[in-house]
């Protein structure tokens, strides 16, 4: 529920903006496949002002490459906003009922 107030405060901001939400309005969940928080930095590659544990609801508000890996700029519930490794997000674009690839798919019992 809380996600969702956060997409619609997202997009409310870019409507009255004049812009879109569409390219950024993404409800993601933190899904880092090392178990280990994921590191909430300043910059992409900058210093560490947070973690944010496995599982974790977040916003994309913004992207960008550098070097090759994909950055993304997250806010969380709580307000933190920060940049995080993209690929160790699992998101759903909005009105977009599939999810992304799990990051280790379970293998059926046998």
């Amino acid at each position: 529920m809380l996600l969702n107030t956060i997409k619609s405060a997202l997009v409310v901001f870019a409507v009255l903006s004049g812009g879109t939400a569409a390219a950024f309005a993404a409800g993601c969940a933190v899904a880092d496949p090392t178990g280990t928080p994921l590191n909430l930095r300043s910059a992409p590659q900058g210093s560490v002002l947070s973690t944010l544990p496995n599982g974790t609801a977040v916003v994309i508000v913004e992207e960008r490459t550098l070097a090759g890996k994909r950055w993304a700029k997250v806010t969380a519930a709580d307000g933190m906003l920060g940049w995080v490794f993209a690929s160790y997000l699992d998101c759903t674009m909005a009105g977009d009922n599939t999810k992304s690839a799990p990051m280790k798919p379970r293998t059926p019992p046998q």
